[in-house]
């Protein structure tokens, strides 16, 4: 005779008096349905001796509490491993899987930003540089791309705080190129921090659309006067030109969106260039749209920027919980899982 139970079962934490972790029951049936630990266990090979848990074991407890927003716990014992490339590539294998569901997009739009993580202590890697939030305070400067339709992280790596903004970031593409289906469109976006000849050669070399904020060095603001500009609302204006910036191989297009500002805070604007009473922000770009179609779709990337700061609040990414670099950026690369699987979630 077959088993018979129950056919429709309805799961409901509905009750003022359950436990807000409740639904953590609802992630461990998907994770069971991946056979998560399974896949850990195949994935990742590391020798231990007399230990009694897995390495899979180690790795779900220490995201568990990433994902509950727990307190973190004691993880300098189980950060102590080495192989955080083996981690990158079984989080790759994960990514290209999930990246296609519930069906491969057209297009991918990689979004690149960093960010500063405040530390305090005498962590290797942290020292001072770019920290606009506390300025002459010691950091890690990590990066992270992440793609627009699906707000997955894509890629993220930890680096010390003195590290420039585009430090790594071709490697960190060419990453993602490497599991992302191809012969699909990409286009990226990027701010100043991105602007970088180099940069823009390799993503034309690659086929990549995009649209970087430019720098507004001396030589680019002598220009943003003298353009005809296409008015497109009585505030804003918007001009296309082609320039070569000092040091780049070739010219590129840039467009320009010139705002007007009130007469009452012309001399009180200071986040952009301004001339004439006018604002200016630049964008170099491939792309094909039109100049204020390119700023509509670079307008977009503010999605990233709640990304970051979820990272940050909800999850305990670019956070140092040992002394030593490369436990810390695999801690990091854990909180990146995290913060996927409850994505796909």
């Amino acid at each position: 005779m077959p088993r018979h139970g129950a056919s429709k079962i309805r799961i409901s934490f509905s009750s003022a008096q359950l436990s807000h972790f409740g639904g953590i029951y609802l992630l461990h049936q998907f994770l069971r349905r991946l056979g998560f630990r399974t896949f850990l266990s195949h994935a990742i090979s590391y020798f231990q001796r007399n230990n009694r848990y897995t390495l899979s074991e180690f790795l779900i407890a220490l995201m568990y509490p990433m994902i509950l927003g727990l307190e973190k716990i004691e993880v300098s014992a189980l950060l102590g491993t080495n192989g955080v490339f083996q981690y990158i590539a079984v989080h790759d294998d994960l990514r290209a899987h999930f990246i296609c569901l519930p069906a491969t997009p057209s297009s991918f739009w990689l979004d690149c930003d960093s960010t500063a993580h405040t530390l305090y202590g005498n962590q290797e890697g942290a020292v001072k540089g770019y920290n606009p939030g506390h300025p002459g305070k010691k950091s890690y400067h990590p990066l992270v791309i992440t793609e627009a339709h699906g707000g997955d992280c894509l890629a993220g790596v930890l680096r010390p705080g003195n590290a420039h903004t585009a430090t790594g970031v071709i490697d960190l593409v060419s990453n993602v190129l490497d599991f992302l289906p191809h012969h699909h469109r990409i286009r990226l976006r990027a701010d100043a921090g991105f602007y970088n000849g180099n940069f823009v050669d390799y993503l034309k070399g690659e086929n990549i659309t995009f649209a970087i904020v430019a720098h507004l060095t001396p030589a680019l603001k002598r220009r943003l006067g003298a353009l005809r500009y296409a008015r497109i609302s009585p505030v804003f204006s918007v001009a296309t030109f082609r320039y070569q910036p000092h040091g780049w191989d070739s010219q590129e297009r840039f467009v320009a969106l010139r705002r007007k500002l009130p007469d009452e805070t012309a001399e009180a604007q200071t986040t952009l260039f301004t001339l004439d009473r006018y604002a200016y922000s630049v964008i170099v770009t491939n792309l094909t749209l039109e100049p204020y179609n390119v700023f509509r779709y670079y307008q977009e990337r503010a999605a990233m920027e709640r990304i970051i700061r979820t990272l940050k609040e909800d999850y305990p990414f670019g956070q140092a919980p040992t002394n030593a670099f490369d436990a810390n950026a695999l801690y990091a690369e854990l909180s990146l899982l995290a913060y996927n699987l409850m994505t796909w979630f």
